[in-house]
């Protein structure tokens, strides 16, 4: 295979009719790093909205059991890209998503934004950061692959587009993003939780540079000191400098999905697709429903 083989076999596949197949070669076989570092970014940007991060803060899942809630949102999102919609594990997956969200009066307003992070952050990020930018068909095959996932969350007046996408998250941010304090409470558990899986004594420097990576809206919101003007520059040509060296390594035969993500650590010895995910927190913005029994088929085994 040559660099650009899977790029090649991309373009021949239809946007529309394959955006789950070009979705996965994307994902898992050209750009596994970039979306889960810009997955990551996606998620975390939303804290920035207060009603998201006041939400967050009040379950506790973010700040007490950070790592969790970490594994859970990575390996739910994934099983989907992994397995397809239509397979016993993407219906599993889809249904944990679904028991959790409906269990607190989240508006759609704020499921359509969190739904436009991830169609448009990893394509601002692999477009900076990646070691090509991302193709036409690619990002239409992204726009295919969250709104079929958003018609399954059942979140309404999607976007169909990728500029609609863009616009919403902007225009959505520009109105929303402020400071709360139980958001700020789940961003520095964020970032907590980011710098513990290398060493301790790392710690600041890796706060110092995933701030770097942030941008002035979101920097902000959280009242966070901004970087300086050398630190930021150093940090972003370094992660450039990156994408230039992976550019040069022969491509990827085997897929890579989160499960394989050497910082998803809370099961070491597999998983139950059904029991990933959170309970309902009584008295938390909405009504506890009841726990869905662990299904026996949809074991993962730990890698």
């Amino acid at each position: 295979m040559k660099r650009y083989d899977t790029l090649a076999r991309i373009r021949r596949l239809d946007p529309e009719k394959d955006a789950l197949e070009i979705y996965r070669l994307s994902v898992a076989y050209e750009f596994p790093w970039d979306y889960t570092r810009a997955l990551e970014l996606a998620l975390y940007r939303t804290y920035a909205v207060p009603g998201i991060g006041r939400l967050l803060a009040e379950t506790a899942e973010l700040t007490d059991r950070t790592q969790k809630r970490y594994d859970d949102t990575s390996l739910l999102l994934d099983t989907v890209v992994e397995n397809g919609f239509d397979s016993d594990q993407g219906r599993t997956a889809i249904r944990r998503i679904n028991q959790m969200h409906r269990s607190y009066d989240i508006s759609n307003d704020d499921m359509r934004y969190v739904l436009s992070t991830f169609v448009v952050m990893p394509r601002r990020w692999i477009d900076t950061y990646g070691w090509r930018k991302l193709s036409g068909h690619e990002i239409a095959a992204s726009v295919g692959h969250y709104r079929t996932l958003g018609r399954h969350m059942g979140i309404q007046d999607i976007p169909g587009t990728y500029e609609e996408f863009e616009s919403l998250l902007d225009d959505y941010e520009k109105a929303h993003f402020d400071w709360d304090e139980g958001a700020r409470r789940v961003s520095d558990a964020t970032l907590g939780l980011m710098a513990s899986w290398y060493p301790r004594p790392l710690a600041p420097l890796l706060r110092t540079t995933t701030l770097a990576l942030l941008d002035d809206s979101l920097l902000r919101a959280f009242r966070y000191e901004a970087p300086g003007a050398a630190t930021r520059n150093l940090v972003r040509r370094a992660v450039r400098t990156r994408g230039r060296l992976v550019r040069l390594l022969p491509p990827r035969r085997a897929a890579h999905f989160a499960r394989q993500n050497w910082e998803i650590k809370g099961y070491p010895n597999g998983y139950r697709i059904s029991g990933l995910g959170t309970t309902p927190v009584p008295g938390v913005r909405g009504c506890p429903v009841r726990a869905v029994a662990a299904e026996q088929t949809d074991e993962q085994p730990a890698e």
